[in-house]
């Protein structure tokens, strides 16, 4: 008869009469392999529920279902769920259940409500402190983790809290990770002095007096967004107004962006173009320590590929075959998903393929690769800080534009590089030797008017203006 239980961070199955030949816990985004044991004639197949994930800190696995995939007889292994500081446990035939440790008496509406009823009327001193949040909690990375860096350097005696789906997301030397929903987290979120986020402020949130929220926002944008989206909506009209009115300041990469912002959000308070933080790293930043992590050698064509999400899909497009456009191009290639797109979808796998959608920070990954494949993703005016060649695949263009979003300019126009619709198509496009010089002078153009201010040192500049607004204490 088999039994389970948790012990430490392993998920601990024993009493296996006939020892199995394989053993795996699968998930969407990680996977694990089991190691056997022979106990007191039994077999014992243990899983561990933590993992070092691209290079980074041992952490629990990220929240989500698993599969235990082994040829053993487990019977029907159930376990309850336990109750852990790390994370929670619980498993159901052959499929675990992984999720963030946050206690059941808090995980209720009613819960949620009684935390937040307590925190936005907390009349507590607020803590010299920053509470960051990156793509609602599910990674540490862009502007809001450049300037977690440059406020680690200038300002050591500020506490840095960091909001994380779970404790799977790995966050800066020296900064504390809350859990969203936790008591730590709202109590975090309600008495830090300064608030660093790049997307929308989730669940209730009344500023209170001192505290000061900058928006850094995650792109410039190419798309439509916020009140400029197609369609009249009165309920997000509210929505995005309210929203706007939370922020302090708003973080523009360059002044098209700020005018476009501004409009967008009808955003009424300081607006700040000093380039990205995030880009700082790709004027003095090592390719090959990126490389080093992936598994991909010095001398290595990469490519990235980088499509945005879609309204319509809760999935990474796949208008590609990676495995052919890897052949073709003679070259690995790094998938990365939109952050909208990583819990939903799964990981693409393939011989030089590499899905590196969980991969915390996609400033590294550009740094990284050699060229970007992308449709109407931001990242193309992140990229550009670089000046490595651009490829544009948008077989979708007039539904994107005409039902979807619509854009703020003619990309077809203006793109510093080939615009095409198929895969074929881009694989010639990718083998022309002529393709830098057919695009160099509308390159130089975009950088003039996208990158201007990405010189290295935009995080220098914003902490200096929260430090001379005293939206941070030197001391």
């Amino acid at each position: 008869m088999t039994s389970i239980l948790v012990r430490d961070t392993s998920l601990v199955i024993s009493g296996i009469t006939v020892p199995p030949t394989k053993a795996e816990l699968v998930g969407a985004r990680a996977r694990v392999l089991g190691t056997i044991h022979e106990v007191d004639g039994t077999t014992e197949l243990v899983f561990a529920l933590t993992q070092s994930r691209w290079g980074g800190s041992v952490l629990p696995l990220p929240a989500g279902e698993y599969r235990i995939e082994t040829d053993a007889d487990l019977d029907s292994v159930t376990l309850a769920e336990t109750n852990a500081t790390v994370m929670r446990v619980q498993v159901a035939g052959g499929v675990v259940t992984i999720s963030a440790p946050i206690d059941p008496v808090y995980r209720s509406a009613d819960g949620q409500g009684s935390l937040e009823r307590r925190y936005t009327a907390s009349g507590e001193k607020l803590e010299n402190a920053v509470f960051f949040e990156s793509f609602y909690g599910r990674n540490a990375s862009c502007n809001p983790l450049a300037l977690d860096r440059e406020i680690a350097r200038r300002l050591p005696n500020v506490t840095r809290y960091w909001s994380v789906v779970d404790l799977s997301v790995d966050v800066p030397g020296g900064a504390i990770a809350v859990v969203e929903g936790s008591p730590e987290w709202w109590r975090a979120r309600g008495e830090s002095r300064l608030l660093i986020v790049n997307d929308w402020l989730r669940r209730a949130f009344a500023r209170h007096p001192g505290q000061k929220v900058l928006q850094t926002w995650h792109g410039t944008p190419l798309k439509r967004l916020a009140l400029h989206r197609p369609g009249f909506d009165p309920r997000r009209m509210v929505a995005v107004i309210r929203e706007s009115r939370r922020w302090d300041g708003l973080l523009a990469q360059n002044a098209y962006a700020a005018k476009i912002l501004k409009a967008a959000y009808r955003f009424r308070g300081a607006l700040w173009t000093e380039g990205y933080p995030r880009n700082d790293v790709l004027v003095a930043g090592n390719r090959n320590e990126v490389r080093d992590i992936l598994g991909i050698e010095p001398t290595e064509r990469v490519l990235l590929y980088a499509p945005t999400w879609r309204d319509d899909r809760t999935e990474m497009v796949d208008f590609l075959d990676l495995d052919a456009l890897a052949h073709a191009a003679d070259a690995v290639v790094l998938v990365r998903g939109h952050s909208r797109t990583l819990l939903p979808g799964r990981d693409t796998a393939g011989p030089r393929v590499i899905d590196v959608t969980s991969f915390p920070d996609t400033s590294r990954l550009i740094l990284a690769a050699d060229e970007l494949i992308t449709d109407y993703s931001s990242v193309m005016f992140d990229f550009s800080v670089t000046g490595k060649p651009m490829s544009f695949l948008v077989p979708d263009i007039e539904h994107y534009r005409g039902a979807l979003r619509g854009f703020y300019f003619d990309l077809v126009a203006h793109a510093p590089g080939p615009v095409v619709s198929s895969q074929s198509d881009l694989h010639m496009a990718l083998a022309n030797p002529e393709r830098e010089t057919l695009f160099a002078e509308r390159y130089a153009t975009w950088r003039k008017r996208f990158n201007s201010r990405d010189d290295g040192r935009a995080s220098e500049r914003v902490v200096a203006r929260l430090i001379d607004q005293n939206w941070l204490a030197t001391d």
